[in-house]
């Protein structure tokens, strides 16, 4: 190669630099740069929306429309960024894009799974069904929403496991702290406990919580008493429920149930352990025969 192919080549590739290249390198740089505006404000403005949102259900939907929102942006501007640099190169887009419209026609028929998992997410957050930060249950799986778009649901369990929920194979959601949330309480009291006199205790102990500022904040209303539900082999079952505000029935369960065996132990209730009674055959007259009872010591 002679000093003029060279030269040529210098003065082309220099051309190509302070033209073309000059602009995809700027186009790179608009891109990164928008990118990041795009994902600070994005974040501003969800959370000055939540600041100033007293109800604690909006502030959850505002913040998951908001991760929604920056995927949504951050897709769309990648591929706005690309077709651009695309044309800065010459490369024609029309049958590119006539291409890549074949190909996802094609792929679509081998990826139906990903256009269900993006179509049910799309209804998901329409339908205001799970937000970040909600306890939910999903096909027998429990946790906490830390993350949600249209393809996936990300929980994390008590454990601290992270469980990855495609949005597609989500046919039941329970959605444990919407809007509101119940402790349910199953109280067990023995046989010969006089009924009223439990359920006088366990409004009392209602009463005593209800005047504790650090529980009172999270009750909505005071413990609602369903009544004797059922009888059980040792014990009578007692059902009330307590209606809290979202997420937090298990510290007010939990608090509600120690406070109540603490008031049961003061008053002589008992709270009976499986037990069986063993009846000798005893006739209507009363005069059962005797049952010979003889402990013997071990020889060691």
């Amino acid at each position: 190669m002679n000093n003029v192919d060279l030269k040529t080549l210098w003065e082309s590739s220099y051309e190509w630099l302070i033209t073309t290249g000059l602009s995809v390198i700027v186009i790179t740089f608009l891109t990164f740069l928008t990118l990041y505006v795009a994902k600070v404000v994005s974040k501003k403005v969800v959370r000055a929306f939540s600041t100033s949102i007293s109800d604690e259900e909006m502030q959850k939907r505002t913040t998951t429309l908001g991760s929604v929102i920056r995927y949504i942006l951050s897709t769309t501007i990648f591929v706005i960024a690309a077709i651009m640099i695309l044309s800065e190169l010459g490369i024609e887009i029309g049958p590119i894009l006539a291409t890549a419209g074949v190909a996802g026609l094609a792929i679509g028929f081998g990826a139906q799974h990903i256009i269900k998992d993006l179509i049910a997410g799309f209804f998901i957050l329409m339908d205001d069904e799970i937000r970040v930060g909600d306890v939910v249950k999903i096909g027998g799986v429990s946790g906490i929403v830390e993350k949600i778009n249209l393809r996936v649901t990300v929980l994390r369990d008590l454990v601290g496991n992270v469980h990855y929920i495609p949005n597609g194979s989500i046919d039941i959601v329970t959605n444990m702290t919407k809007e509101f949330s119940r402790y349910l309480f199953e109280i067990g009291v023995a046989y010969r406990e006089n009924v009223d006199d439990v359920i006088e205790i366990i409004k009392s102990v209602d009463a005593d919580l209800r005047k504790d500022d650090k529980f009172n904040k999270y009750l909505l209303e005071p413990i609602e008493i369903l009544g004797l539900d059922r009888f059980e082999d040792s014990a009578v079952i007692i059902r009330a429920r307590y209606m809290t505000r979202p997420g937090k029935q298990w510290d007010i369960g939990r608090e509600y149930n120690r406070r109540l065996k603490i008031a049961f132990d003061a008053k002589g209730i008992e709270i009976p352990f499986p037990h069986m009674t063993v009846y000798m055959g005893e006739p209507k007259e009363g005069n059962a025969p005797p049952m010979h009872v003889k402990l013997t010591k071990e020889q060691g």
